[in-house]
């Protein structure tokens, strides 16, 4: 289909830096980056919930 070759070419410039824009190799970095930083806030979150408990359940009674 042209609007895919269009599309095609298009990327190529950015990849080549004939063209402004995210290339390829940024992008899945920045994939990468999102994928990690989701990951550390859920550990962030059980740690923070963990913290709360273990807080709570020292009290005397």
């Amino acid at each position: 289909h042209p609007m895919t070759l269009q599309k095609w070419l298009r990327r190529a410039d950015i990849d080549a830096g004939a063209k402004p824009g995210t290339t390829r190799t940024e992008a899945a970095e920045i994939r990468e980056l999102r994928k990690r930083n989701r990951l550390l806030e859920q550990e962030n979150e059980v740690l923070r919930r963990a913290a709360a408990y273990l807080s709570q359940a020292n009290l005397p009674s």
